[in-house]
């Protein structure tokens, strides 16, 4: 294979140095398809220096999952000009980091190079702007035989505009007949449009026109219309969701109390949040009751939280279970430090006055015990991630990801990795695994393993049996295998333990987790893998096989 490997880079440099594009991407797809990667970089490192585009763009893919995103830009950048793959990957890099410039790369990959996935990209900035009408008809104009991918995109843009008309025709209607009802019920398509505005933030501005008509005529729209604010229009508008809440409470509305409460609990803010959750309360909301119970609960304030918990129902089995836990607290005694919420001012004063270390407290008990939104807790967890915290940018990095912004995820999983977080490994270890980049997520999973867990120890061990290192497998797959238990990773690393065991010639202890592994694989291993995935099922064990083979030549 050294030889092989040899041979087809020579070959790959050779070809790029004599201009023969297509044979060099030829040679180019056996390191790809092979998962030779880590061979594969010097000669695409040679190609590059020699002005193969599809190396260019190759070589950017590979540094850009590694985490090299200079790297990569540069890449594309330099043969972007003349080649529509590496304008498409540029173009996405620069959209990922938030770059306008990213649309003119698009625009030439498509107008120059006729590449279909710039096309759709440019459709999707057009209706990201806001210019509905204008994207399905971009993306319909000079359209060829097989170009069927983009009719996916029309059909969402289409039904975006024909569910806004709805909204609009309802609202007239509404309007014309003064009826505070109907304007709020004509809202109710755009609910169903949340999951889009995130994506395409040009349509928050229609929307946002949408829910003003509709506050002018209805308290319960105010409500709605403040939800959708702090949802889609960031801190910034805190100020103007909250006064719409508070004018709805004045007029009545019996649900602005509580989604005051919600919404300042949300934000960390606990005092205003029992205020509102108290008014509501006390007119007989079971929902602000109950969080008014657990809020109190979380602040060891017990004899209020039975109270209020008591008015949503004491028959009711979720109260029971509450009280219950109130019981073994008080039994138990002192509350663990990462939970006690009454820590909370001190914390916040230090961490106003710079202390990282008070901020990510404060962060962490927010989030996790005081009902804070992931989007509320970023600014008070960055600070000990910038300072080099591994758990902070571990943290960092899930906030991000539950936050839809992947390149800040990936950034700080990388961060915290290389600075030793198990967990963080393991992402990274996922994340190489995802683009097929199986040698680097072998080091990964290596890297995490490190912490004695089987689950990671299986990954590393099924990584390394995949490509041949039996014997360095045997030892990760070992542990996975006597301590994985009935766990699906467990039936799984018994596959590749027995399998392991069998190409070492270790026969007769590879058949007691083969045997394991046959009678579980297919409702515990292959169910967790997409059936489409061909290279993941190529690559994937066969208990069956194996256990048939050791049985045979031990009879024989």
């Amino acid at each position: 294979m050294t030889q092989d490997i040899q041979a087809r880079g020579e070959a790959l440099v050779a070809a790029a140095l004599a201009g023969d594009a297509k044979t060099a991407r030829r040679h180019t797809d056996f390191f790809v398809l092979g998962h030779h990667v880590d061979e594969g970089i010097p000669y695409w490192e040679r190609a590059v220096a020699a002005g193969d585009a599809f190396s260019h763009y190759t070589l950017a893919r590979y540094r850009k999952i590694r985490g090299d995103r200079p790297a990569a830009e540069a890449l594309y950048r330099a043969v972007a000009d003349r080649n529509a793959d590496c304008a498409y990957g540029l173009g996405v890099l620069l959209k990922e980091n938030g770059d306008p410039e990213a649309a003119e790369w698009f625009r030439r990959g498509w107008e120059q190079g006729r590449s279909l996935n710039c096309k759709i990209e440019l459709g999707k900035l057009l209706a990201a702007e806001g210019r509905l009408d204008e994207a399905p008809k971009f993306l319909m104009s000079d359209i060829d035989l097989g170009d069927i991918a983009v009719f996916r995109w029309v059909k969402l843009f289409e039904s975006i505009r024909e569910d806004f008309d709805r909204v609009a025709a309802d609202l007239d209607a509404a309007e014309a007949a003064a009826d505070g009802d109907a304007a709020a019920e004509a809202l109710r398509p755009l609910f169903d449009l949340e999951k889009h505005f995130r994506d395409y933030p040009g349509l928050t501005t229609e929307a946002a026109g949408y829910y003003r008509r509709a506050s002018a005529l209805s308290a319960s729209a105010r409500v709605d219309h403040a939800v959708f604010l702090t949802e889609t229009a960031g801190d910034a508008s805190w100020p103007e969701a909250r006064l719409l809440l508070v004018q709805a409470h004045e007029e009545g509305y019996e649900g602005a109390a509580y989604a005051l409460g919600v919404l300042h609990e949300q934000r960390g803010d606990l005092g205003d949040a029992e205020h509102w959750y108290a008014l509501a309360a006390a007119d007989g909301h079971p929902p602000a009751q109950w969080n008014l119970g657990l809020l109190c609960k979380r602040q060891r304030r017990f004899e209020e939280a039975e109270r209020w918990f008591r008015e949503v129902g004491e028959d009711d089995e979720d109260v029971v279970a509450q009280l219950d836990r109130i019981a073994a607290i008080r039994e138990g005694g002192t509350t663990a430090p990462g939970k006690d919420l009454r820590r909370l001012p001190g914390l916040r004063e230090r961490a106003e006055a710079g202390d990282v270390h008070a901020s990510y407290a404060y962060g962490k008990i927010l989030g996790d015990w005081a009902g804070a939104a992931d989007r509320h807790l970023v600014r008070w967890i960055e600070p000990a991630a910038l300072a080099g915290d591994p758990e902070a940018a571990y943290d960092l990095a899930e906030l991000y990801g539950s936050l839809r912004k992947p390149v800040l995820r990936d950034h700080w999983y990388w961060q915290a990795a290389e600075a030793g977080h198990h967990g963080a490994c393991n992402e990274m270890g996922w994340l190489s695994e995802y683009h097929k980049d199986y040698q680097e997520a072998e080091r990964w999973y290596v890297r995490a393993a490190d912490d004695g867990s089987p689950l990671n120890a299986m990954l590393a061990g099924r990584l390394k049996a995949q490509r041949g290192a039996y014997a360095e497998a045997e030892p990760f797959l070992r542990l996975a295998w006597e301590q994985g238990g009935d766990s699906s990773y467990g039936t799984e690393a018994a596959g590749y333990y027995g399998l392991v065991l069998h190409r070492l010639g270790r026969l007769a202890e590879a058949v007691e987790p083969l045997r394991t592994a046959a009678a579980r694989w297919d409702d515990d291993v292959r169910t967790r893998y997409s059936p489409d995935d061909f290279v993941v099922l190529a690559r994937m064990a066969d208990p069956d096989e194996e256990l048939a083979a050791v049985e045979a030549a031990l009879a024989g």
